[in-house]
């Protein structure tokens, strides 16, 4: 390199003339005050175009895009070309303009290249002087509010670089307007070259996180059918999975990339679900969706993509950790269910795509920890913990090796912040990706130069969801450490076995936490909403028959209640536990009592009963109704107060529960009955209804009175009957014995008086009942009782 410098002549190294020029304005100072109202028009104008670093551009600057810079990271024989636009935004046209390449001095430190990244307006005395020669583009006119492309093409080798290492980059346009006649700069924009010619001896092992992560869709209902088609809240995730979607495109990018999946396996359940009828919302109806074959397909080509490949499971749904910690962990069974979905994760995963994933790591939001967040996030059972720089701070000057044994057999895994952050922003923008790009390759070779003669291990965790655009970016990213030069990949699972003895152990306090994100967590009446739908659940599934049909559908969508996807969506967040909670309520409802109304108790026994209906479509059992007497002195049931019978029914129908009561004394009674699971938790709403008592009614009286009176005016009639009877019987013996005292004209015959026989007389028996009698067992399963 030295001897091309010598060979050039006319075009010594930019760096070296930077620093020339830096030394010779520091000599000249005291020599030029005696100038300055000479120089005073030209100092103005620089005043103006400069601005403090950070800061964006001035009104009426040209504003510089750099659209494209290839190679990324040249070597010396290669020709750097990079291509953009300018834009004059101010009012007066911009005429004699020329776009310059300013190649700036070597940075040795990656706070050096963040001060570079920071700076916007050009600083005369601080940014480098032009390349010039041939590599600058002319533009004689440039009218306001007007845009022209360029392309600047540079060999390597006449860039002037000394040293391995990253360089600063400017592209700059100078030019007069018509109200200040002097060429000077009027927009610049930096970006950063890294460059390393020849492979390093250490080279950073590199891991870089490539999340498959999506917001919840699935809702907690199902279809009646066997298949129990699954109903999607919406039908945006077809989208994300189509060819362009979110999803698609880090599938497609991310099988040609050295990463680790990592992956919510509720997406997969999600996905899964689709390749098969399903129904989506649509306002308050429900109508199929379409888009099975969009489903299959991506499920096909991601299940390629991770084949060979480490992949992580999260667990189920992507649980908030940090809100379980700050707000849930106080909530009964929140935990539990943290370690259920870390249970589906594996078999979800093995399940649709047929590879065994590591569930061994948790990822809390942004890596941001404290105390609380590592416990919870190792209460599941993992033992290694996300984390980033910028909360798990280390006091060094090099980026250490992720790894931090923290003590319990927990490890933090630390990646590292600025990679992690620098595809957060727009990437829509050409500009903004190949800035973002360059930056982040020069901050992987900064952390290599930093401890050139250490191998250490590097991990980035990237945000959760990628857009399309950030996803592409991180690809193209990621494809400029392809040569190896000073960076090789690692898995996540490599990477957390390795640590640095000088980096810091000491999880961060709770009061380090960033306000920020805590404004974003679910709340503790979120997570006691949570709780009361998982009761519910609890109470409900015992009386089922076919349980397996109800309970995986509700635990799925109470994990997806939970979920870190929820951040910033409030309002989204609590309707959709509020729809979950009252679908559930709903089916609960379909097993009740029915309303009764009241009745009259005639006598001193009676059975008295009591319908139970259920409308779902799988029976019930372990139901049990107990029916009490508000007043057992008046009327008893199974000589108590109470009574209890068990509850077996089958779906779609209803039954009619008996129970015996009897009567002890005259008026009305409150009966309350109650259906309970058979632990003895209450199930429904109670039922009241009255029994007026009544053992002796005027009516009775009244009926028992003419009875009386009838057996009264038989037996006089009988006797009267009896009487007049005798009296004819002596008449008839009186003629009898004259007759037989007179000769009798027929004895001489031989014929005998005729004797008639006496009739019996009969009384009529108690009419038969034509009812059976009252039953006091439960009724079979199946049947319906008319009302």
């Amino acid at each position: 390199m030295a001897e091309a410098a010598a060979i050039q002549g006319t075009v010594p190294s930019p760096a070296r003339r930077w620093l020339r020029r830096t030394a010779s304005l520091a000599v000249a100072a005291p020599l030029l005050t005696g100038f300055l109202p000479v120089l005073h028009a030209p100092a103005a104008a620089a005043a103006e175009t400069a601005t403090h670093a950070g800061s964006t551009k001035r009104a009426g600057t040209v504003d510089v895009s750099l659209d494209t810079l290839t190679p990324s990271a040249p070597v010396e024989s290669d020709t750097l070309t990079i291509t953009g636009t300018v834009t004059n935004e101010g009012k007066q046209a911009v005429t004699d303009a020329t776009v310059d390449l300013r190649v700036g001095p070597r940075m040795t430190s990656r706070s050096a290249i963040d001060e570079v990244s920071g700076r916007r307006a050009y600083r005369d005395g601080r940014d480098p002087a032009p390349l010039g020669g041939p590599y600058t583009v002319k533009i004689p006119e440039l009218g306001a509010g007007l845009s022209k492309d360029f392309t600047l093409s540079v060999p390597v080798s006449k860039l002037g670089l000394d040293d391995a290492g990253v360089y600063q980059l400017g592209v700059s346009l100078s030019g007069e307007t018509p109200n200040q006649s002097y060429p000077r700069v009027l927009g610049i924009e930096r970006t950063l070259l890294p460059y390393q010619p020849e492979a390093t001896d250490k080279k950073t092992q590199l891991t870089y996180l490539w999340p498959l992560i999506s917001t919840a869709h699935v809702s907690s209902e199902t279809g009646a059918d066997q298949q129990q088609t699954p109903v999607f809240e919406n039908d945006d995730l077809a989208a994300e999975l189509a060819p362009g979607g979110r999803l698609h495109e880090m599938v497609s990018l991310g099988r040609n990339l050295p990463v680790t999946w990592v992956i919510d396996p509720d997406l997969l359940a999600s996905v899964a679900a689709m390749t098969e009828p399903y129904m989506v919302k649509s306002g308050t109806a429900e109508v199929p969706g379409k888009n099975q074959a969009v489903a299959e397909r991506w499920l096909n080509d991601l299940e390629k993509a991770v084949q060979g490949r480490k992949v992580v499971a999260l667990p189920f749904a992507d649980p908030d950790l940090a809100s379980l910690a700050h707000h849930g962990k106080d909530v009964p069974g929140s935990l539990t269910h943290l370690q259920q979905a870390t249970a589906l994760a594996s078999s979800t995963v093995e399940t649709v795509l047929h590879v065994k994933p590591s569930t061994d790591f948790s990822w809390p939001v942004d890596g941001a920890v404290d105390p609380s967040i590592m416990a919870v996030a190792t209460s599941a059972g993992a033992h290694n913990v996300i984390a980033r720089s910028d909360s798990f701070r280390d006091d060094l000057s090099y980026t250490p090796t992720s790894a931090r044994p923290i003590g319990g057999g927990t490890t933090a895994v630390v990646s590292d912040a600025g990679l992690s952050k620098a595809f957060q922003g727009e990437m829509i923008r050409a500009e903004n990706a190949t800035l973002a790009v360059q930056e982040f390759l020069a901050q992987s070779l900064a952390i290599t130069l930093e401890l050139p003669e250490d191998q250490r291990s590097v991990v980035v965790a990237p945000q959760r969801m990628p857009s399309t655009s950030q996803a592409q970016t991180m690809a193209k990213a990621l494809e400029g450490l392809n040569t190896k030069r000073w960076t090789e990949p690692l898995d996540l699972t490599a990477a957390a076995t390795q640590s640095d003895p000088e980096a810091s152990k000491r999880v961060p306090g709770s009061g380090s936490y960033p306000k920020k994100l805590r404004e974003q967590e679910l709340s503790a009446g979120a997570f006691r909403q949570i709780k009361e739908t998982r009761d519910q659940l609890d109470d409900f599934k015992v009386i089922l028959t076919a349980a397996d049909r109800v309970v995986p559908p509700f635990t799925n969508a109470i994990s997806r209640e939970m979920s870190t996807s929820w951040r910033g969506e409030p309002a989204s967040a609590a309707l959709y536990r509020q729809e979950v909670q009252d679908y559930l309520l709903s089916l609960t409802q379909e097993v009740k009592l029915i309303d009764k109304s009241d009745l009259t108790l005639s006598g001193r026994s009676a059975t008295i009963p009591v319908t139970v209906q259920n409308r779902l479509l799988q029976g019930v059992d372990h139901l049990v109704l107990k029916l009490r007497s508000g007043n057992k002195t008046r009327l008893e049931l199974d000589r108590n107060g109470e009574a209890t019978r068990p509850v077996k029914i089958d779906g779609g129908h209803s039954q009619s529960v008996k129970f015996d009561a009897s009567a002890n004394a005259n008026g009305p009674v409150t009966m309350t009955a109650q259906l309970y699971t058979e632990d003895g938790t209450p199930y429904g709403e109670p039922m009241t209804f009255t029994v007026k008592v009544s053992e002796i009614t005027p009516t009775v009286m009244l009926v028992i009175a003419g009875g009386v009176l009838l057996l009264v005016l038989a037996g006089v009639r009988m006797y009267s009957q009896r009487k007049r009877a005798a009296a004819r019987n002596a008449e008839a013996e009186a003629a009898s014995d004259a007759a037989a005292s007179a000769p009798d004209p027929d004895a001489e015959a031989g014929e005998g008086p005729a004797t008639e026989p006496e009739a019996e007389s009969e009384q009529p028996s108690d009419p038969t009942p034509d009812t059976g009698a009252e039953s006091g067992d439960p009724s079979g399963p199946g049947e319906k009782v008319d009302r």
